[in-house]
């Protein structure tokens, strides 16, 4: 076993599985002396052993001195929980982190057994992904001095915590929270005791939406993701995603939120995941779920480029949020695009619709549908552009679109009528989702787009994103779907709304 204890040991960290670890590695690298406790000594002699690995690999990548490396080892200690024992020299911690099983009864005995030994001014967190902090200080002796305190895996590299407040929290166990946090290195965001948190709850909306998409037939899966890494700049696609989370995790997470906010529409699962679950489709760990993996690499098939395909129509360009873009396009590569109010009856009609589909927006101009399609440039056209065609539209039509698009350099996807497109549609989910977050005052605007950057990877958290775009577009795209569907499910939140309404940065307080 490690060296004694003594009364410089500051934290304690109750279960030694991969969050107690990674914990545990950036306290002692941040100058905290650790006690790691487990039921089992084997684990903590791995998590020892793995925490010290990770250490040493630091100093000799010259990232830390050789001095500070043993340093920060000699800070690492452990005891074994033996039965309902706790080892009494966690009286000697001033902060007690629990990161074991999602079980409400395991850890309301952890904190019981915590707070018999500790003393009264000793910090219980929990490192609770998907429980209610309340629920769980529930039965506490002091439930005030109990918080979350919710890292991500691996916890190193994620440079962020969630502190959340349960409704008998008080102001300082959330301040030494947040302390400790900056002190690891990590930014601490707070949040509200609510269902998923920040960003859980804000991932909801990527790949959900996704979900539907695919559900409705509009585009497969690959096709979404590619659009929404080369088109709208993710570094991973919503499949993609799933894949690397594996679906016997992140299913019933959306299960959970939705059930949690008593089946709030924004966040309705997808039968699509749920029959890929029960088929074993879990990702790269079972090697199928989107995607077929050999080797850990998805396996994607190829697809006719259309830049052969022979344009011998002019163009015509509707008025619309992308008309500029799509004329001066089109203008470069050297193609034939007509200058007249009405096209003629050659030319195919180009669209560049917000929240609308291809059906719609030809009716409502009254173009021929046949010679309609569709072009995504609310957002500009990113190195990957969209064509939406609609029941009606002629193929060899939709094909000389392509061909056309793919001249100025640009990967292109085609896919069937949706209002929104791929793209719109995603990103003002994500942009709504977070608003509503805000409305609810479970986080503030910044807290939730440093969240959501730092946890879930996006460029942009979903204010930044929504003001990029233009709150009132957004808000078009939203109450067109909302009108198209006739499902709540679309509906805009009212910090949305206002925002967009008055002219206001979505970041602007109430």
């Amino acid at each position: 076993m490690a060296s004694a204890i003594d009364a410089k040991i500051m934290l304690g960290i109750i279960g030694a599985g991969v969050m107690g670890r990674g914990i545990a590695q950036i306290a002692v690298e941040a100058g905290m002396s650790v006690l790691l406790l487990d039921i089992a000594s084997e684990n903590c002699v791995a998590a020892i052993a793995q925490c010290s690995a990770m250490i040493r690999r630091k100093s000799e990548k010259g990232l830390i001195s050789a001095a500070d490396a043993d340093d920060a080892v000699a800070r690492l200690d452990w005891r074994q929980i033996v039965g309902a024992n706790y080892p009494i020299e966690l009286r000697h911690c001033s902060i007690v982190i629990e990161a074991v099983a999602e079980r409400l009864d395991i850890k309301r005995a952890v904190i019981a057994a915590v707070e018999a030994l500790v003393s009264d001014d000793c910090v219980v967190a929990t490192n609770t992904s998907a429980l209610s902090v309340t629920g769980i200080a529930n039965g506490a002796r002091l439930p005030g001095r109990i918080a979350g305190f919710h890292f991500f895996n691996p916890v190193p590299l994620m440079k962020i915590v969630e502190v959340i407040g349960g409704a008998l929290t008080e102001k300082a166990t959330l301040e030494r929270l947040d302390a400790v946090a900056r002190r690891m290195g990590h930014m601490s965001v707070r949040a509200a005791d609510t269902p998923g948190f920040i960003v859980n709850h804000a991932g909801r909306a990527y790949v959900t939406e996704a979900l539907r998409i695919a559900g409705e037939g509009i585009a497969s899966f690959a096709d979404i993701d590619q659009i929404m890494v080369e088109g709208a700049g993710f570094r991973m696609g919503p499949f993609q995603l799933l894949d690397m989370t594996g679906l016997d995790v992140s299913q019933p997470v959306m299960e959970s939120i939705y059930r949690q906010f008593y089946e709030e529409p924004r966040y309705r699962p997808s039968v699509i995941a749920a029959r890929r679950l029960e088929a074993g489709l879990l990702g790269r760990k079972s090697g199928r779920g989107f995607y077929r993996y050999v080797d850990g690499v998805a396996q994607l098939e190829a697809k006719a480029s259309a830049e052969d395909t022979v344009v011998d129509r002019p163009f015509w360009i509707a008025p619309g949020e992308g008309a500029g873009l799509l004329s001066q396009t089109l203008g470069e590569t050297g193609l034939d695009v007509e200058e007249g109010e009405t096209p003629s009856g050659r030319a195919i009609v180009l669209l560049s619709p917000l929240g609308v589909d291809c059906t719609s927006a030809a009716a409502e101009g009254g173009y021929d549908p046949t010679r309609c399609v569709a072009v995504d440039a609310a957002f500009g056209l990113g190195s990957r552009v969209s064509l939406m065609r609609n029941p009606a539209s002629d193929p060899g039509l939709v094909g000389m679109t392509a061909a056309a698009l793919a001249r100025s350099g640009r990967a292109v996807t085609v896919i069937h009528d949706s209002p929104g497109f791929v793209r719109q549609r995603i990103i003002a989910a994500i942009v709504n989702v977070g608003c509503d977050i805000a409305q609810q005052r479970i986080a503030t605007p910044d807290d939730i787009d440093n969240a959501v950057r730092l946890g879930l990877g996006y460029a942009q958290g979903p204010f930044a994103m929504g003001d990029s775009a233009g709150p009132a577009r957004i808000l078009s795209i939203l109450t067109e779907m909302e009108r198209f569907y006739g499902d709540p499910r679309y509906r805009a939140t009212p910090w949305l709304k206002r925002r967009a309404l008055l002219g206001l940065g979505l970041a602007h307080p109430d």
